[in-house]
């Protein structure tokens, strides 16, 4: 299950991973979030002990949505190490999420 990101847990669940993190930064009222929810479920379940998968509602945690720039959602960040090594805005498909998720493992 994908974990739940706030405003207050992003620096240590986020930033002080030390394996890749996909954070899906999305709001209830958005459709288009809800097509891509299952897929990073999906993730969340086929990286597990591998990545960390967290979705972060925008509503509720305008900070760190407006720290990284986020105007569009769906937006998908990819971290590593703190930083942000891979963007995706809107839907994409489950492998193309899994890819690039798989190229931050190396």
């Amino acid at each position: 299950m994908a974990k739940e990101i706030t405003d207050k847990n992003f620096s240590e669940l986020v930033l002080n991973s030390d394996k890749p993190v996909l954070v899906d930064f999305w709001a209830v009222w958005c459709g288009p979030c809800r097509m891509i929810a299952p897929v990073v479920e999906e993730l969340s379940n086929d990286f597990d002990g591998k990545a960390v998968i967290g979705k972060m509602d925008v509503d509720a945690n305008p900070n760190t949505a407006m720290q990284y720039g986020i105007r569009s959602i769906p937006t998908l960040l990819i971290f590593k190490g703190g930083q942000v090594v891979d963007k995706v805005v809107g839907v994409v498909s489950k492998g193309a999420l899994a890819e690039k998720l798989q190229a931050q493992m190396a």
